[in-house]
This record gives structure tokens, sequence and C-alpha cells, in this order.
């Protein structure tokens, strides 16, 4: 079961690429910018797997991990500092930024083990924002339909993959390494549910925002 839902999880990402690039032209230049972070990241899971079955477990993957994960940083801090309108905010996403990014510096010391540290830091700032960022779409001074604004369901992505996976993500090197396979089938059910709703956010038609 482990090993059918890694499949899937893999392929789900393809998904969002597809549907952003479908209709790339109509977005602007935010969800531009995730549909590029989506093509990387999706690119990065295929090398992964073929790094983990190319050498029979025995390819050591890590520092490419660690790799993806400032990659990552670099993309969500951008989009974060544009889709958060209020400036103070702002000044806090730079600086929750700059703490992450020392995390990823220390833990990048160890850089043939497992980002434990980076993964979790990664995933409180993506928690941190993007419930800042609902907070800002449920307040705005006038009505607009949330359902129909593309950032909502791919902030809803984020969200839901960062909650759920930190935990794993925290406990992974006090993980078994035989029992690793059933318990990360978290991970890919939430990756592809995160998949999909990125994908619904990327179909939405652009709304006025103010």
């Amino acid at each position: 079961m482990g090993y059918t839902f890694a499949i899937l999880s893999v392929i789900s990402g393809a998904i969002p690429v597809l549907v952003g690039l479908f209709n790339y032209r109509q977005m602007d230049n935010i969800l531009k910018i995730a549909v590029v972070y989506f093509l990387v990241s999706f690119l990065f899971d295929q090398g992964f797997w073929i790094a983990l079955h190319a050498g029979n477990g025995n390819l050591n993957d890590m520092p490419f991990v660690h790799l993806y994960l400032f990659v990552s940083l670099g993309f969500y801090s951008v989009i974060y500092y544009y889709l958060i309108l209020n400036i103070t905010l702002k000044k806090i996403t730079i600086i929750l930024a700059v703490v992450t990014l020392i995390a990823f510096l220390y833990n990048s010391l160890k850089l043939l083990s497992y980002p434990t540290i980076s993964n979790t830091a990664l995933s409180i700032f993506l928690i941190i924002l993007s419930l800042v960022y609902f907070y800002q779409l449920l307040n705005r001074q006038e009505y607009v339909y949330i359902e129909k604004q593309g950032w909502f369901w791919i902030n809803a992505g984020i969200l839901v993959y960062s909650a759920v996976n930190i935990f794993l993500f925290m406990l992974f090197n006090q993980i078994p390494k035989d029992l690793r396979p059933n318990i990360f089938v978290i991970h890919s059910v939430t990756n592809i549910i995160a998949n999909i709703l990125y994908s619904v956010g990327l179909f939405c038609k652009p709304q006025k925002t103010t």
C-alpha cells in the first residue's frame, strides 16, 4: 500500500503543472511564480524517485533534499511576501524567512542526513504564513467569493500539507526504517490532496482583489 501511494503521490505532482501550463497566460505574476515552483518541485520528486530505485536504495540523495528545501523556501518567501498586503506582516514574513534560512544553514552541516530541522522549520514557516493569508482573505473590507479565489485553494493545500506532515518530519529519525514506508503513507496521501487543491486553485479564473 505504501508503495502504491508513493507512486500516486509522485504522479500527482504533474496535475498542477499541467493545469498551470494550460492556464498560464491568464494568470497573474504570483500564480505564474507558483506554477514554476510546482514544475521545479515535480522535477525534484522525479529525481528523488529515480535515485531511490537506481541504486537499490543505496544512493544518498540527502544533499539534493537539502537543496530542494532551500529552493522551496526561496519560492514561498517571494510568494507570501507579495500575497500578504499589510506592510508590518510583510516585514514579519522577511524575518521568518531569515530565521528559517538560519535553521536550514545549521541543518546543512549534516548534509548527508535527513533534514529534520529544515523540514520542520519550513513547515512552521508555511503554517504561520498560510494562516496569516487566510486571516487576510477572510477580513477583506468588501465581499468576495473566497471559493473562487485561486489562492484560497492553493493556500489550503500548503496548510494541509505542512500541518499534517510536520510531526512526520520532526520524528523521522526516530521512526524505524522498516516502518517508514507504511507511516509515510500519510505523507503521500496529504501530498496528493495538496496537489489536487493546487490544481483547483490554478483552474480558478482571475478574480478582482482589493
